[in-house]
């Protein structure tokens, strides 16, 4: 019997809301924009987090950076006490080399961003790295697509050659083979000895850019009164966190350290940057969840008023079910289930829209998105628990009615 209760509401709630298309639509309006937001957000993000973690993994699950600065400092006295910190140089590199027993490979780059030249074409904003003979091997491994690495005799040479990313090829190089050709980086001629695999973009934001040369190279241009960052590698998780605190021993005592005092260097790791991912994303789940929260109360308010307008329209409709027998709680069923069909539709409705607009913007930025059931499942609920919730009280109000006013109802 109660299915039947159950299926006729639903019946006498769907087609309530399509003999009013427009009242049904600007009383969903609230759900959906809700719902929407949740498939929304959670899609891009949680692709975003899958395409994040691949990406991110490229850094190396055993590999670390040495910095002189911290990518969580982000306080004005955090700035201005890391600004204060010892530049890490290529002898603390050597210092970590010569002492460190857990470190496998150890390698040094250091950056800035210079505008690219060949001929009469020109690619601005490229990022110059100086690096070691090893560092292709370490943390964000290059491949290359031809040609070959820095050596060492280039970094003990300071030699002017140079790798070049896809991006300098394509801009600079668009019917020419580069290997042995001469780009200049700023005013100073490289010799292009390499071509990077191709990586493409990470957020939006190309990995392609770049010009590497020999880090002994790039001091004696660019100056060596700037901090460098080391990269090590190890065999191992176990090996690694063992090569931190041998590092963090060799790197303390090296610059006299007291034990009470806080270390003026900062590790990385793949870690770090998931990290920062995290804590970049986390601003935007709870935008997500406030916009939501709103638009659903709203929705929840108007399908209640709505409801309310519902009681009103069918008293006599009432009135006549309870003469021939309905309890009360058979009319505070009805109206809820149809106060719970409404939002439930909305929902859906928002599922849909979510899921389509991040389509869209995974199509026009390239960011990935992902639906997963387990968000569609709980926004629908969500959704339908704001009809239930809200409900509540149009149903009471109607479950109460006496029958015999309710027929004498002129509505």
């Amino acid at each position: 019997m109660a299915r039947v209760h159950v299926s006729e509401s639903i019946s006498m709630a769907m087609s309530s809301l399509w003999a009013n298309k427009l009242r049904t639509f600007l009383t969903l309006l609230g759900i959906i924009i809700g719902v929407l937001t949740i498939i929304s957000v959670v899609s891009i993000i949680q692709g975003l987090n899958t395409y994040v973690y691949t990406k991110m993994a490229f850094y190396g699950a055993n590999d670390f950076t040495v910095t002189k600065f911290s990518m969580f400092g982000v306080s004005l006295e955090e700035f201005r006490e890391q600004m204060k910190r010892k530049d890490l140089t290529m002898e603390d590199m050597r210092t970590i080399k010569d002492r460190c027993t857990e470190c496998e490979l150890i390698g040094a780059t250091a950056s800035n961003n210079r505008m690219v030249k060949f001929g009469s074409q020109f690619i601005r904003n490229v990022e110059v790295r100086g690096v070691t003979h090893m560092d292709h091997m370490i943390g964000t491994v290059v491949e290359l697509e031809r040609g070959r690495h820095i050596l060492k005799e280039d970094e003990d040479h300071s030699r002017a050659v140079c790798i070049i990313g896809r991006d300098v090829v394509n801009e600079l190089f668009p019917t020419l083979d580069p290997l042995g050709r001469r780009i200049k980086i700023g005013s100073q001629p490289f010799l292009v000895v390499g071509i990077g695999k191709e990586k493409g973009k990470l957020l939006g934001m190309s990995q392609d850019n770049y010009v590497r040369i020999p880090i002994s190279t790039f001091l004696k241009i660019y100056g060596s009164r700037r901090s460098i960052d080391i990269n090590i590698h190890t065999a191992s998780q176990e090996q690694m966190m063992r090569a931190q605190q041998e590092v963090r021993t060799i790197l303390r005592s090296k610059r006299h350290l007291a034990y009470g005092e806080s270390d003026d260097f900062a590790f990385r790791t793949s870690d770090t940057f998931i990290d920062l991912y995290k804590s970049a994303t986390q601003g935007i789940y709870f935008a997500m969840i406030a916009i939501s929260a709103i638009s659903l109360i709203v929705g929840g308010i108007v399908i209640m008023n709505i409801m309310l307008v519902a009681v009103t329209e069918r008293t006599k409709e009432i009135g006549i079910r309870k003469a021939i027998g309905a309890r009360r709680q058979d009319i505070l069923m009805q109206f809820l289930i149809e106060a719970a069909a409404l939002s439930t539709t909305g929902g859906i409705f928002g599922v849909l829209s979510g899921f389509l607009i991040a389509k869209a913007v995974s199509a026009a930025t390239s960011l990935p998105s992902t639906l997963d059931p387990t968000s569609v499942v709980v926004a629908i609920l969500v959704s339908g628990s704001v009809g239930l919730f809200f409900g509540l009280y149009p149903a009471s109000k109607a479950s109460k009615l006496d029958p015999i006013e309710a027929l004498r109802s002129e509505q």
